[in-house]
């Protein structure tokens, strides 16, 4: 006998994972060259050069028991250090070493926070469409109860007027992912105030804070200079997550924090709980070289160069071809309107006929749309225009 939730969730697919495994068999067969992948996430570009010399500098000169043994659950004061530093020279905030909580990349922090915030059986967690789907098992495996806000379908902000009707006084949490998976839009600072207004109103009315989640594993991968709000300056009770997935390069290492600033309405009781949360998941601390690392490497930044050029030329030829997409200024994705309004259809047809693998919007809870993750080579996405051109010629006609 085993427990029906989880055995669900364990047997349940993933269309991005069966997508890539496809493309990998399709690859033995037509040849790799003939197989256009816009499926996974994964970073392409190579992480900052100062971290690969850190790594072998670290393993070459620092004590074996220290690079191989356990840190606190917390990890390392150097770390965290140095996060909170490079944090507060861009953002002028003032963070410690004791705002943050290391993680092993930024879902397991998200877990934890949500865990901790879960406080009655009926809590609620408000999330905006389009939304990376594992917000729902994170949310539901815990005993919360997941509330999607529709997607502004224009320009991909937030529809406040939606967020309000579905406020109540239940709900804990409202996770804002900017740069947005898979929208690749960023959220304006307007936006932000706005929501900061309404839900600083609707904490006083239901005599409770209600916090944003703010899910930043994109937030250094941003274009011509478009702002990226730090959300904490913009709304006091913000508790971010991040991941060194993206911004270095490195989502197999396993590194991300979650903090907690002293603007948090009970901010040392809700570290605590998060702390808790994440004990309970078997936290032990992340991994230790990798924190070593980040103590060395807080302040490198991507070189986007390769990112920016794929998304420039993706975005222009694709709207030459008549596909609508949403202009994509942060992240490495373009959603892209479906032609023919059938996002699974369209899909499907561009699987089955070109080997086009792109993502159904349906999973992020916005049907119609789907999903290219553009880091991947230049060269490939030139290879694969012509079957987009060929797929929505075969739409108009």
């Amino acid at each position: 006998m085993v427990n029906q939730k989880f055995y669900q969730l364990g047997t349940a697919p993933s269309v991005i994972r069966e997508l890539f495994a496809y493309g990998l068999e399709q690859a033995k067969t037509v040849g790799p060259e003939n197989v256009f992948d816009y499926s996974l996430g994964n970073p392409s570009i190579p992480a900052p050069a100062k971290v690969n010399q850190s790594i072998h500098d670290i393993l070459n000169d620092t004590d074996s028991i220290k690079v191989h043994g356990y840190s606190m659950a917390c990890g390392f004061d150097s770390a965290r250090e140095a996060i909170a530093a490079n944090l507060n020279r861009r953002f002028g905030t003032d963070l410690k070493a004791g705002n943050l909580f290391l993680t092993c990349g930024a879902a397991p922090g998200l877990i934890a926070v949500i865990k901790a915030l879960l406080a009655e059986e009926d809590s609620e967690i408000m999330v905006v469409a389009p939304f990376f789907p594992e917000y729902r098992p994170f949310t539901e495996s815990n005993g919360g109860h997941l509330v999607v806000v529709p997607a502004d379908t224009d320009a991909f902000q937030i529809d406040l007027d939606q967020v309000e009707r579905r406020l109540t006084p239940r709900t804990q949490a409202i996770i804002i992912n900017s740069p947005n998976n898979p929208s690749g839009v960023v959220y304006t600072r307007r936006t932000l105030e706005g929501l900061a207004r309404l839900l600083e109103r609707k904490s006083a009315e239901y005599g409770h804070p209600i916090y944003i989640i703010a899910d930043e594993p994109y937030r250094e991968l941003v274009y011509g200079g478009v702002e990226v709000p730090f959300i904490p300056t913009v709304y006091r009770n913000t508790i971010v997550c991040y991941s060194y997935s993206k911004s270095l390069s490195l989502p197999g290492e396993r590194i991300g924090y979650i903090c907690v600033p002293d603007s948090v309405e009970d901010h040392q009781a809700v570290y605590s709980a998060i702390a808790g949360a994440a004990r309970s998941c078997g936290h032990v601390c992340p991994p230790t070289l990798i924190q070593l690392t980040i103590a060395r490497c807080a302040d490198e930044t991507p070189d986007l160069a390769a990112y920016d050029e794929n998304r420039q030329l993706l975005y222009r030829e694709l709207t030459a071809m008549g596909y609508q997409c949403a202009k994509p200024d942060g992240a490495f994705y373009l959603f892209v309107k479906a032609p023919g309004g059938d996002d699974e259809a369209f899909c499907e047809k561009a699987k089955r006929e070109h080997n086009l693998l792109v993502v159904p919007g349906t999973g992020f809870e916005c049907p119609g749309f789907v999903r290219l993750s553009y880091c991947v080579s230049n060269d490939m996405i030139r290879r694969s225009l012509p079957a987009f051109r060929a797929l929505i010629q075969a739409y108009e006609k």
